[in-house]
């Protein structure tokens, strides 16, 4: 039997993203290939597969040599396999994802990360871009990193939901989402328990405010935090093909879905589970 060739990464910036070639998902990924796959994410914490025309269910094989499959709480699924949540969008401005953050922070266990396939896709536009949140804490000066440290902030689905509902992005009841899904409290800075690499952790769509700071300075600082990682020098940015695969850990990096289309985009999302609290 011929030996499969390793799989090939090409990095496309200095600190984020990179494209694998040499897979075929519609085969069962081998231990060797899984063990590749999982260095690249580590390394470059996005990674992009071009070209897999895979089914649904591949799509959950593929997704499941990684860890559990968490079920996103709202959202529209897909009618044959409720674990993939459908991204069916014409008109998205407004809608949450054109706001720079990180899925589902109002957990207390956040996902690990997702696996986002394009199925049908706009003439032009719906890019993606993705930020590392290890550059971003990187490039803060000592001094303010230092503070940042010991701080803790305050994840809330109320606004997210809210305009979703309203948009009619989602069919759930909020005040039965809201004892479902309290607020809850993370760090400001998150640790990677592996290596020690900190990572900063607030977005604009879950955080609400600093718990040890004061109203005015929360109204100072968190804005600045949250606009932050739009600097280009953290990000990568993906021109959708059919069939391209992303994937990302969702722990260490921000992701933002441009809203620069008006023809039908539809994009299926399997989402891991968190394997501990923050």
């Amino acid at each position: 039997m011929k030996a499969r060739r390793p799989v090939e990464v090409r990095p496309l910036t200095a600190v984020i993203g990179a494209e694998l070639h040499g897979l075929d998902l519609t085969r069962p990924l081998d231990d060797e290939a899984l063990a590749q796959v999982e260095s690249a994410l580590a390394e470059h914490l996005v990674v992009f597969l071009p070209a897999q025309r895979i089914t649904p269910a591949q799509h959950l094989a593929f997704a499941r040599r990684f860890g559990e499959i968490a079920v996103a709480p709202f959202g529209p699924k897909h009618a044959d396999h409720p674990e993939i949540t459908v991204l069916d969008q014409q008109t998205p401005k407004g809608e949450g994802a054109d706001n720079w953050h990180t899925d589902n922070t109002f957990m207390a266990t956040p996902p690990m990360g997702s696996i986002l396939r394009a199925v049908q896709l706009p003439s032009v536009g719906g890019d993606t871009l993705w930020a590392s949140m290890y550059a971003a804490y990187e490039a803060l000066s000592p001094a303010l990193r230092t503070m940042l440290d010991g701080l803790h902030a305050t994840h809330d689905l109320t606004r997210t939901l809210s305009r979703a509902i309203a948009d009619g992005n989602a069919r759930v009841d909020l005040r039965a989402m809201q004892e479902a899904w309290p607020p809850v409290v993370h760090p400001v800075v998150r640790t990677n328990p592996v290596d020690g690499r900190r990572a900063l952790f607030v977005n604009g769509n879950f955080t609400t405010r600093i718990v040890e700071l004061g109203e005015a300075e929360n109204q100072a600082l968190l804005p600045f935090l949250v606009n932050w990682v739009r600097s280009p020098e953290f990000q990568v940015r993906l021109r959708w093909e059919p069939d391209t695969i992303a994937f990302w850990d969702n722990r260490w990096v921000q992701h933002f879905a441009v809203p620069d289309y008006r023809e039908r985009r539809i994009m299926h999302r399997v989402t891991l589970a968190g394997d501990a609290p923050v």
